[in-house]
């Protein structure tokens, strides 16, 4: 079942180090260190033919300084591409401080998608559970849009969000939307203020929490830090969920994007080539190795 996803096809796919100039229009804080950006396609005729799929990454070039993958969170009515990110190092730093009119150039799409058509074309009204943890909301940003704008197809839709604080929580200004599509959003944090009125733990005990009436045909997907996400699956399991149900995405040190340069190899798989979206027992055995 390794090969049930189809990526969709890339402009330029013959030329995956074709480069595109694309200028930063607009930036949004989201918490402490991330942001979004929304960039402009330079050559709008580019722009047009440019599609993506919910889960694939873009590789971000900032002039003098180097690439960096980042997952695309979304695309604006004018069809600028959303691109949510920590300020972790130089390339992601550069990107924070260069603001708006800063150029970049572009890479993309390039990566094995989350199995929304797949899973609604094989299982009629399956329940969905989506758990986020921190940043890892990004990367299922257009994941759970796509989901709402195609609401009756699924069963059950469970949104799960976790963060360290209130104020680390992402896209807050779009959990109400998502509720009145009829998606079931469930928050937590790690710690909260003396005024917070939500739940306090980890994102797993909301999982727990879940009434799951059909686990069989129930679809995980989730990403995070690499650990939530291997208690999320445990959690899945527990409950029923078979182990081949369970989708992550993982994160690594990708630099060509397209399976050369082996940094992101993770066992015998390339994550920037064969993922970064994997059935977890595609990768489980792999995750539980420490060097990994």
């Amino acid at each position: 079942m390794s090969d049930i996803l189809e990526r969709p096809a890339v402009v330029d796919r013959h030329d995956p180090w074709k480069m595109s100039s694309v200028t930063i229009r607009r930036v949004q804080h989201e918490s402490s260190g991330v942001f979004t950006i929304e960039a402009e396609f330079d050559d709008p005729s580019f722009g047009k033919k440019f599609q993506f799929a919910p889960g694939q990454f873009n590789m971000l070039y900032a002039p003098g300084v180097g690439e960096a993958a980042i997952s695309i969170a979304g695309s604006t009515e004018q069809g600028w591409l959303q691109h949510t990110i920590r300020a972790v190092g130089s390339v992601t730093r550069e990107l924070e401080s260069g603001g708006v009119g800063m150029q970049l150039g572009l890479r993309g799409p390039f990566g094995r998608p989350w199995p929304l058509d797949w899973i609604s074309a094989h299982h009629d009204a399956a329940d969905l559970v989506i758990v986020a943890g921190g940043i890892g909301l990004a990367p299922l940003r257009v994941l759970i849009e796509r989901i709402a704008a195609s609401r009756n197809r699924f069963g059950e839709v469970h949104v799960l969000l976790g963060a360290r604080s209130p104020a680390d929580l992402l896209y807050c200004q779009l959990h109400s939307g998502w509720l009145e599509q009829q998606l079931a959003v469930d928050v937590t944090v790690d710690r909260g203020p003396p005024d917070w009125k939500g739940h306090t733990g980890v994102v797993t005990l909301l999982l727990e929490r879940l009434d799951l009436p059909r686990p069989k045909t129930t679809f995980v997907m989730t990403c995070g830090p690499e650990v939530m996400m291997r208690y999320v699956a445990k959690s899945a399991i527990g409950r029923g969920i078979p182990e081949s149900n369970i989708w992550v995405t993982l994160e690594r040190n990708m630099n060509c994007a397209i399976g050369l340069c082996g940094h992101c190899q993770l066992g015998p798989k390339f994550i920037c080539r064969e993922g970064p979206v994997f059935r977890f027992d595609e990768v489980a055995s792999w995750l539980r190795v420490q060097e990994y």
